[in-house]
């Protein structure tokens, strides 16, 4: 068996969990419960070398021999204990573990399919990379809401070669979900270093225990990346957290980061619960922003997954842009096609910037690249491959810092450049186009669909601002009422 039959097997056993009534994510999540204390077995990681990894009367054999009911009570008492006992790493892959299982049935019949894999062929093709496969079914289905946490692998692959890397690095993802950047920086290393072993010991430790860092808000998307990150060798610490609260701002400054944080405004329309960044907005993405540029090291980089709504909102989005320019160089900006994501319509961006050595007049040019105008959008019938980057990447060129030879072929070219002064009297609106669709008149206009999500995008960036101007009016208010 290959990854790709072994993984079809795993989820077609969320057939078997239907009439429990149990969801897409849940079953990835109750699959995660189980798969880590086989996967231990199989792999001899029950025993830590300082500690049990899984303490005795905890493990898979454990849970194995119980029938019936029985064993179904084990399994819940299991997860529990699992939550404070054993290794820092098992703690937090079981914190507040608890089981969507109601039938002693449905968790023999999970028990005995996974029991009855090929693990042979699954350790040979590799564990992470069956894991990932899960994930990432789970991720096209979208009832299971879970494409909120799952960045195509093929756009993390694109942006992780150009950005490059480099053994030493501390890499970051404040929005980790399930770990998929820092698993491609982790891979794309290990190319460069024969899987590490070129490096001194130390260096390795490094890179298995520091090296990959990052927060996730929500915890059951911290699980499944804990549990991938694992599979993958990887160790450094990924722990639940807000980078819009001071859980943010005690990261350690990074040489890189990479991530796609989450798209809206913070819950209920409040302002983060950090105080230090310079503009305060309801607008998630514009506070991610600004973590990110502040979070960087003098010198290092960002590549971020941010919609359009960033690069033309006026008021604080116009403030967080000027200053991300005049503290970084904005080097390039990729205007993503649409239709990548698992939210009909959405349309993205990835902004390349290095962090200045000052905090004045960074930017002086900034490279469009516009993969968006002319092309139809992508889906299951026109699925999205690293093959669509190729020109992009070629343009980009091989210095990390957007500092290669470029050539601007004029108008009719993907990749142009933009003086600083030329988006200075645009009102630093970086929501620049040139190319217009094929056709004209109505033959220019965009299918109805997609349409209809730009309306829905204009008219939820209105409410977000209105929300935000009466969280801030609140407090007067309040007061006047008294």
């Amino acid at each position: 068996m290959n990854t790709n039959d072994i993984v079809a097997k795993l989820w077609n056993l969320c057939n078997v969990l239907r009439d429990d009534g149990i969801t897409y994510h849940q079953y990835v999540t109750e699959l995660t419960y189980l798969l880590f204390l086989k996967m231990a077995e199989e792999t001899g990681a029950e025993e830590g070398k300082h500690a049990p990894n899984i303490p005795p009367g905890l493990r898979w054999a454990d849970l194995k021999r119980q029938t019936g009911t029985e064993q179904l009570n084990f399994y819940r008492q299991m997860l529990i204990r699992l939550g404070s006992e054993g290794s820092e790493r098992v703690q937090e892959i079981y914190a507040n573990a608890q089981t969507f299982l109601k039938r002693p049935t449905n968790l023999k019949t999970l028990v005995d399919s996974l029991d009855g894999l090929d693990w042979y062929s699954a350790r040979t093709e590799g564990l992470g990379d069956l894991y990932e496969g899960l994930l990432q079914k789970n991720a096209e289905e979208k009832k299971s809401g879970a494409g909120q946490y799952f960045t195509p692998r093929c756009l993390i692959d694109s942006m992780v070669a150009l950005m490059r890397p480099q053994a030493g690095e501390v890499v970051q993802d404040p929005a980790a979900g399930t770990g998929g950047f820092l698993i491609a920086a982790d891979r794309y290393i290990k190319g460069q270093t024969d899987d590490l072993f070129t490096l001194p010991e130390s260096m390795q430790y490094f890179q298995r225990v520091r090296a990959f860092q990052g927060l996730e808000l929500v915890q059951d998307a911290q699980r499944l990346g804990l549990m991938n990150l694992i599979l993958h060798g990887i160790e450094g610490p990924v722990h639940v957290g807000d980078a819009l609260s001071p859980d943010g701002s005690a990261l350690e400054r990074a040489d890189l980061i990479l991530t796609n944080p989450p798209f809206g405004t913070k819950k209920g329309g409040g302002l983060p619960t950090r105080d230090d960044l310079t503009f305060p907005t309801s607008n998630k993405q514009l506070c991610f922003l600004q973590h990110i540029y502040r979070g960087v090291k003098p010198g290092g980089r960002a590549a971020v997954v941010l919609p359009d709504n960033v690069l033309f909102e006026d008021g604080v989005g116009r403030d967080v842009r000027r200053d991300l320019m005049e503290k970084c160089d904005l080097h390039t900006i990729l205007r993503l096609p649409t239709g990548i994501f698992y939210a009909q319509g959405v349309k993205t961006n990835v902004l390349f910037f290095t962090r200045g050595r000052s905090d004045r007049g960074n930017t002086q040019t900034t490279w469009i690249y516009d993969m968006r105008t002319g092309q139809p959008p992508f889906g299951k019938t026109r699925p999205l491959t690293r093959a669509h980057f190729a020109a992009f990447e070629e343009a980009y060129g091989p210095d990390p810092h957007g500092q290669s030879p470029r050539v601007d072929d004029g108008e009719t070219a993907r990749f142009r450049p933009f003086t600083r002064d030329q988006i200075a009297a645009r009102g630093d609106n970086l929501d620049i186009t040139w190319l217009r669709e094929e056709g004209s008149g109505s033959e220019d206009l965009p299918p109805p669909e997609t349409l209809a999500a730009e309306i829905i995008d204009q008219l939820r960036t209105a409410l977000e601002e209105m929300e935000e101007l009466a969280a801030l009016l609140e407090p007067e208010s309040a007061g006047a009422g008294e």
